[in-house]
């Protein structure tokens, strides 16, 4: 990467495998350069940096502060063991330095010896190459642990060479692979602009879709509900009574509301749904508690209670602009109890409080019913191997046409009133 036209000097990569070699400070002014995230997750703008005024004028998803990859989220699944060899996620963050070894771009990175908690699922790709007699593993993953939730992934802090540093930082995974002996290298929910400029380098490209609400300046569920169809606003309307059935009331807790009980029963929530869903769950109890005292501002926790009792609840993230849905459990079942606390509560969270968008998480087409509607999501891809490379590289061509006519067709089953 040229950063100037002094061609006497040098900039380098250097691997770190935990993110407290580097300071919380340095990292938050790559990853979020426009906001300051204070104690406890409080959030402001950066004096200092016309954030609002970049955020109009471009992606919101390149300006908007994210706290999935802010040094706090990131640090708190290393500390509390989520994410190590043991489990499979070796950390291998990359730093592109400046000539007095001053960081001016970072991409969080992974050494994966399997391909759970990504989802953008490469099953069939690692299953194909040990057919053909190679080996998939390991590979490197530069993405957010168990998070599908899209966002920055070359954090290049104000730089007006954000375009240069990603392609160094591309080139840097590439010559990653080769020195970890790694199959590929997967950027995963990166942002379009991210990932139009690794696809010039010569990246692989891979489209998706998950389901977002989107707020239209609503000034409360109501005025949400008469932008539906007549039956889905019906449909609503009667399962958010069924839920909120005599004896069941809903929480919001965040910030200082949060206590070690809220996440005692949270947790319950999280490994039993876990447990039958995927049969390994990825976050522990620690990780829970380090969250509730690094970034409660940032946390909102939707509680259901029958007879004051805890029985279900769904984890968020809050963003400047959006509210992030995350995890969801229960130990009791209540009809349509899922819909209303992870997805109309959350609506009704973004419009209370003014946000822009809720990503309710990975997959779901019912969610199409709800008013979440298909938005693409994106991901880039290396592969070591050119002969397997040109395979990956031919079925994803395919499937990029396959997702843009599957929702172009989910498009047409919209819940919002014609015309």
């Amino acid at each position: 990467m040229t950063a100037s036209d002094d061609p006497n000097e040098t900039f380098r990569i250097r691997i770190i495998d935990r993110l407290s070699d580097i300071p919380r400070a340095q990292w938050d002014a790559l990853a979020n350069p426009g906001w300051q995230l204070g104690s406890g997750g409080a959030l402001r703008e950066n004096p200092t940096l016309e954030s609002s005024c970049q955020a109009k004028e471009s992606d919101s998803q390149e300006t908007a502060f994210n706290p999935f990859i802010s040094h706090d989220f990131l640090s708190i699944l290393e500390e509390a063991g989520c994410v190590e060899a043991r489990t499979g996620w070796l950390p291998q963050h990359l730093l592109l330095e400046g000539p007095d070894n001053a960081p001016l771009a970072a991409l969080p990175c992974y050494l994966k010896t399997h391909s759970m908690g990504e989802y953008v699922f490469d099953h069939a790709w690692a299953d194909a190459f040990h057919r053909a007699g190679g080996e998939y593993y390991p590979k490197l993953q530069c993405s957010v642990p168990f998070t599908p939730a899209t966002g920055r992934r070359f954090l290049t802090g104000t730089s007006p060479r954000r375009e240069a540093a990603i392609s160094a930082l591309g080139a840097g995974l590439r010559e990653l692979c080769r020195l970890r002996d790694a199959s590929s290298g997967h950027i995963t929910f990166l942002t379009k602009r991210e990932w139009e400029l690794l696809g010039e380098d010569g990246y692989l490209l891979r489209m998706d879709q998950q389901f977002h609400w989107a707020n239209r300046g609503y000034a409360d569920f109501d005025a949400f509900l008469a932008d539906l169809s007549s039956r889905k606003r019906k449909q609503i309307r009667k399962e958010r009574r069924a839920a909120l059935a005599p004896g069941i009331t809903i929480d919001w807790v965040t910030g200082n509301d949060l206590t070690e009980a809220h996440w005692d029963a949270f947790f319950a929530f999280y490994m039993d749904t876990g447990s039958r869903k995927w049969g390994r769950p990825y976050l522990n109890r620690t990780f829970f508690s380090l969250l509730g005292e690094r970034l409660a501002d940032r946390v909102l926790l939707i509680i259901a209670r029958r007879e004051g009792r805890m029985i279900a609840g769904a984890l968020n993230l809050i963003g400047s602009n959006t509210l992030f849905g995350r995890n969801w459990g229960c130990i009791e079942d209540q009809p349509f109890l899922h819909f209303e606390v992870c997805y109309y509560q959350a609506i009704d969270f973004a419009i209370a409080t003014g946000l822009d968008l809720v990503e309710a998480g990975a997959q779901g087409a019912h969610k199409l019913a709800r008013g979440y509607l298909p938005t693409p999501t994106y991901s880039a891809h290396f592969i070591t191997h050119p002969g397997f490379r040109q395979a990956v590289a031919d079925y994803l061509e395919e499937e990029r046409t396959a997702v843009a006519m599957e929702s172009a067709a989910i498009a047409e089953h919209s819940p919002f009133r014609k015309g």
